[in-house]
């Protein structure tokens, strides 16, 4: 009966992110009950292998009660400080400078946010600051990937380039612009790693020719491709965008919300890409999703350039919780955790994740298996020479994601038939080797779909 009231009332209250309201209201919610590790128990008892971490974000894994105390301590001893009126807190000073000290470069200035949509809604009204005080006010355009990802806020939205975050909202707009994604499965270069990066340089250089130098404030970019299918570029692609900007003097933002806290083996997956951006953004994995906050680095040379424009006048952009306490506490605790062991054992993880996706390239669904780290990805296809999708008939986003339910874990099931994996860092060997037992089996139970079928005739 408690499960049964709390569904009706989801039903007729609860509004759910990215969700056909119409198919929620029919299917009704699954509740989370608990969680511990990378196990979640749901609330008719049912435990299912995390394999995504929640959303991304609980990189730690659930049930650290060092993180829990660090917040009821902090909680107790004071709940809440302004940051405004020159007024702080020391576990926000403290986890400024802790992040600070471990951050790619000169990035040594961090403004805190609520999550990752408002640390990039932050950048933007930063960057237009920026080059008005650099007297060119005319470069006002922003150029992002093509299935990209910054967000879901109503700027971000638009710096997103995915079709369901743009439809009925008129976005993106008109200063917000995209080239095509590197994604190596389907580039129209080829597979070849220099091919792909040479490809995607043009295509910038091109826009760059198109819009005007003199016109354009920033390059957005992701060092994986999120929610656009976990979208991997060859190595040193990264740095080859970072050097056009830097030629064309284009502010270069690396969007870390994703890969940002071990997902990928370090920190920053900056590190491993070599570059130093002029503005970072993260957040889920900073505080393993225990509490709300994110957060944006501002390099050297963009904080000194805006503080010397405002001079003694105030830069006015905040948000009530921003700095928040508690949350910082949080943060400062996941980081000693992640530095404690969580680090390492995310890289012997994610070798072993990795490897155990890649043996499953031998079933007749799978097209591709690609990652980093703890952030991979399996893509189906109904034919592997022509790289064929899974029909839309198949409702792989639903179907497959039930499937997987019903065998013990929550993978992201994307609407094109790839399959989406962020586990949490703390997994054990036997965490790992569910996840692609269980990936094998639901892949056996699509294959027997007969809507798949059909279409492998």
């Amino acid at each position: 009966m408690f499960s049964n009231s709390l569904i009706e009332l989801d039903r007729a209250h609860l509004v759910h992110p990215v969700a056909s309201y119409r198919t929620h209201e029919t299917l009704g919610v699954r509740v989370l009950a608990s969680a511990s590790g990378a196990t979640v128990t749901d609330a008719t008892g049912k435990q299912l292998v995390d394999g995504f971490a929640g959303l991304w974000c609980v990189n730690a894994g659930y049930g650290h009660d060092s993180i829990v105390e660090a917040a009821a301590k902090q909680m107790r001893e004071l709940p809440y400080a302004t940051g405004y009126f020159g007024l702080g807190s020391e576990p926000a000073i403290r986890l400024a400078a802790e992040l600070a000290d471990r951050a790619p470069g000169d990035l040594n200035h961090v403004y805190f946010t609520l999550g990752g949509s408002d640390a990039v809604d932050s950048t933007v009204r930063f960057i237009r600051y920026y080059w008005n005080a650099r007297g060119k006010p005319n470069k006002d355009q922003f150029i992002s990937i093509e299935q990209g990802y910054h967000g879901s806020s109503t700027v971000g939205a638009g710096l997103t380039a995915l079709p369901a975050f743009h439809a009925g909202f008129g976005l993106p707009f008109d200063w917000q612009h995209k080239i095509p994604s590197h994604y190596a499965y389907r580039n129209p270069a080829g597979t070849d790693p220099q091919a792909i990066i040479a490809a995607s340089v043009a295509a910038l250089k091109q826009k760059v020719e198109q819009l005007g130098a003199e016109r354009i404030a920033a390059f957005y970019a992701e060092p994986i491709q999120g929610s656009g299918g976990v979208l991997v570029p060859p190595k040193g692609w990264m740095k080859a965008m970072r050097d056009v900007c830097r030629t064309f003097d284009i502010l270069f933002v690396a969007d870390e919300v994703i890969t940002g806290f071990g997902r990928t083996g370090p920190l920053f997956a900056c590190t491993e890409d070599e570059i130093v951006p002029d503005f970072l953004t993260v957040a889920k994995g900073l505080t393993s999703g225990y509490v709300p906050m994110g957060a944006l680095f501002m390099s050297e040379h963009v904080y000194q350039t805006i503080a010397e424009a405002a001079g003694t006048s105030a830069v006015g952009h905040g948000y009530t919780y921003s700095a928040h306490p508690v949350s910082a506490a949080v943060g400062l605790e996941v980081l000693r955790l992640y530095e404690g062991g969580l680090l390492e054992n995310g890289r012997k993880a994610g070798a072993r994740l990795m490897a155990g996706l890649e043996s499953l390239r031998d079933h007749p669904l799978v097209g591709d298996v690609r990652g980093r780290g703890m952030l991979a990805a399996v893509e189906l296809v109904v034919d592997k020479e022509r790289k064929t999708p899974l029909p839309a008939g198949a409702d792989p986003a639903r179907r497959i994601f039930d499937r997987a339910w019903q065998n013990g874990l929550i993978v992201r099931a994307f609407a094109n038939g790839v399959l989406g994996y962020a586990p949490p860092l703390c997994c054990t060997d036997s965490d790992i080797d569910a996840i692609v037992e269980r990936t094998r089996q639901t892949l056996d139970e699509t294959l027997a779909d007969p809507t798949v079928r059909a279409a492998m005739v």
